[in-house]
């Protein structure tokens, strides 16, 4: 393995703790900083971003099986992209507001929980197959991005679609 492939796996491996243990610090701080009340509106932002990045994974998996190599990548690099964009709207939210309960109660409360709990594990997890899988394409090696996306594409959009669910879910219950 050449030293640069290294070294952009060290890379992967640093960004692939660093990025959830950055969150969910930031997130456990009880004192929140006073951003402005523009903060209020970035959970409805963060569930456009999900909803898109589901929608361009699955333009990216659409072009990918047309064989049109470079839409397939501008797709997945637009995903890319949209969780950078995501990452910095849902720490600014979080360390700025409160964190909100959820009101539902029976089932609804259990499905509730369900989903938000496999989406924050699943997200945390999938951050670092992303990487991967983005590493492989960017060094053309194909065999072993399309196996890190065997796994990496469905937790990805399962994670962006139940963003978008337990978002509509809660939202009633925002202050």
């Amino acid at each position: 393995m050449s030293t640069n492939i290294k070294k952009n796996k060290i890379i992967v491996d640093i960004f692939s703790i660093a990025i959830p243990l950055v969150v969910a610090l930031l997130i456990g701080i009880r004192t929140k900083i006073d951003l402005g009340l523009w903060t209020k509106s970035l959970p409805v932002l963060i569930a456009s971003i999900n909803a898109t990045t589901a929608l361009v994974l699955l333009a990216g998996l659409f072009f990918i099986k047309q064989s049109n190599i470079e839409i397939h990548r501008k797709s997945m690099l637009t995903a890319v992209g949209l969780g950078a964009l995501f990452l910095v709207c849902y720490v600014t939210y979080h360390i700025s507001n409160p964190s909100t309960s959820y009101g539902g109660t029976g089932g609804i409360r259990v499905l509730y929980y369900f989903l938000l709990i496999s989406h924050i594990l699943l997200s945390i997890g999938v951050v670092r197959l992303v990487l991967l899988a983005l590493h492989y394409a960017i060094i053309a090696d194909f065999k072993n991005h399309v196996k890190i996306v065997k796994w990496a594409y469905p937790i990805w959009l399962y994670v962006s679609v139940t963003g978008v669910v337990i978002y509509a879910m809660i939202q009633p219950y925002y202050v």
